[in-house]
């Protein structure tokens, strides 16, 4: 992909996994409050989670979530059903990717865990 904003600092991590644990509206918040203080990044508001059980397919149910930072955010998809996580860290500034991966593995007790940087 051509790097249209050259002058522009992104980093953009997307990391999938399957999990060990149960996930909750608070753990979601433990989540993001771990993995921002790991980073070194800086939230400007509350986390927002949505759970929208009972609609959509069943297969499909779990949590939206995302974290607002002063360098840009955190979006985490959850299915509950699947035990299986997908979370998009995007960034105008560098953090180690390295410190997201092992806060995610031993956070979520993932079974399984695949990331890629873009």
């Amino acid at each position: 992909m051509k790097n249209l904003a050259p002058d522009i600092t992104r980093k953009r991590l997307l990391v999938e996994a399957k999990y060990g644990i149960d996930v909750s509206e608070s753990s979601i918040r433990e989540y993001f409050k771990g993995l921002t203080d790991n980073l070194g990044l800086r939230t400007y508001g509350d986390p927002i989670i949505h759970s929208p059980s009972g609609q959509g397919k069943e297969e499909n149910q779990g949590y939206d979530a995302f974290v607002p930072l002063i360098d840009s955010g955190i979006s985490l998809y959850i299915w509950t059903n699947k035990k299986f996580l997908s979370c998009v860290l995007y960034t105008c500034k560098d953090f180690s990717t390295p410190i997201a991966i092992e806060f995610t593995r031993s956070f979520f007790k993932t079974t399984e865990l695949e990331f890629e940087e873009f």
